[in-house]
């Protein structure tokens, strides 16, 4: 039987699957026809989620802990976020403003779904990461995209925030430390941001945290609420156990902010994938209750990894690399390689004609900067081994010495 062909909604049609995802399967598919693929695309710790959260999880099962539970999470992984808070963020909330779901991707989608209507617009500083825009349009809004230059460390200012506040104006999304760039905001830098948001009292803040404790080089975690705290009534922090403890696959954020977004987005997902996953809710209990050393042992691993990353880029005279203050990831600025010629007589016209060139003569894979909304520059995350990030920037510098 000949199958009809499907013609998606408005809300997808100009959204495909993620490109990084896209990166990663093609990388795989050279690595498993035997090609030396170096997959330096996805951002995934490749450290292994810590012995004591997998025997959480393990006594979980064993002891039946295999029902549903409430919407959006249990009251001992509420307690054990709200504890989290109070220590790490010296910030107070109660059991109703707290939210478990299943990624800290669903607590952004759950809190657009459930707050935006055609035609609101989004402030989404770029570079961004790649789903942040693709879930807006998803959910009916508009991405107002502000672009954050290399000379400006990638981070968004007050004067630009304000530029391009309008009337339509309804969420300001921040992400620090970044995706993709790994820049971190001074308080200096959301003070001024916070004081610009006062003025403007229905606009809403997301601050995404996700990387909240892969910080470099002393540098203390703060977000805009350590600085503005009177804009806690309207502020969405969201996080997740996915970074810090190498649960990535485990699928469980979580956010905190006023009771009635909580509400409505616990409306959002009750119609849609219900509790997260009662394992998994059992696990982030034992992460955020247990001892915190090992993410600092591994935080102090990352910080060597940028550093040997940073330092072998910046030694290839084509490519300028700036030297981030947290995530996993190095944003590198590759213009000088525009214009060039490869030895198969193709013009590098934009970051994404580099990146494949990479994938294709050096068995490379990494991602352009243009999928991040800010061009021409690569992203590269350097949570893997060192053997493999020294063999990568000799690749990257034998494809960039061809180059003519």
């Amino acid at each position: 039987m000949q199958e009809l062909d499907l013609k998606p909604s408005s809300r997808i049609a100009s959204i495909g699957v993620s490109e990084i995802l896209k990166i990663t399967a093609a990388a795989n598919a050279r690595k498993r026809a035997g090609n030396p693929t170096i997959i330096l695309g996805a951002g995934e710790p490749d450290f292994d989620t810590p012995d004591f959260i997998k025997e959480a999880a393990a006594k979980a099962m064993r002891e039946g802990d295999t029902k549903y539970t409430a919407i959006d999470g249990t009251a001992e992984l509420k307690k054990a976020i709200q504890e989290k808070f109070k220590r790490d963020n010296n910030l107070e909330y109660n059991l109703d403003q707290i939210t478990v779901s299943s990624g800290a991707k669903q607590i952004l989608f759950n809190a657009f779904m459930a707050s935006l209507n055609n035609g609101d617009e989004v402030i989404i500083p770029a570079p961004y990461w790649t789903s942040y825009s693709d879930i807006v349009t998803i959910c009916g809004g508009k991405p107002q995209i502000v672009q954050c230059l290399e000379e400006e460390n990638f981070c968004l200012s007050a004067e630009k925030l304000e530029a391009a506040i309008n009337s339509k104006t309804r969420w300001l999304l921040l992400n620090s430390p970044s995706n993709p760039s790994g820049a971190a905001y001074t308080n200096e830098q959301l003070k001024a941001i916070g004081d610009v948001l006062l003025k403007y009292p229905d606009i809403w803040i997301i601050s995404d945290d996700i990387y909240e404790h892969i910080l470099y080089d002393n540098r203390k975690f703060t977000n805009i609420l350590d600085v503005i705290p009177e804009l806690k009534k309207r502020t969405l922090l969201c996080n997740g156990v996915s970074k810090a403890y190498a649960m990535t696959g485990w699928r469980l954020g979580y956010g905190a902010g006023p009771s009635s977004l909580i509400k409505a987005m616990a409306v959002v997902q009750s119609q849609s994938t219900s509790c997260p996953s009662s394992i998994s809710q059992a696990a982030a209990v034992a992460a955020l209750n247990g001892p915190q050393d090992i993410v600092k042992q591994r935080c102090v691993s990352f910080q060597k990894r940028r550093d040997l990353i940073v330092d072998g880029l910046n030694t290839i005279p084509s490519i300028n690399c700036r030297r981030p203050e947290g995530a996993f990831y190095v944003f590198a600025n590759c213009s000088k390689l525009l214009g060039k010629i490869t030895r198969e007589k193709q013009l590098l016209k934009s970051d994404i004609d580099f990146c494949n060139y990479l994938m294709r003569s050096v068995d490379v894979a990494v991602v352009p900067g243009t999928y991040f909304g800010l061009a021409p520059f690569f992203r590269i995350s350097y949570a893997t081994n060192d053997h493999e990030l020294n063999e990568a920037i000799k690749r990257i510098k034998i494809a960039c010495d061809e180059l003519v």
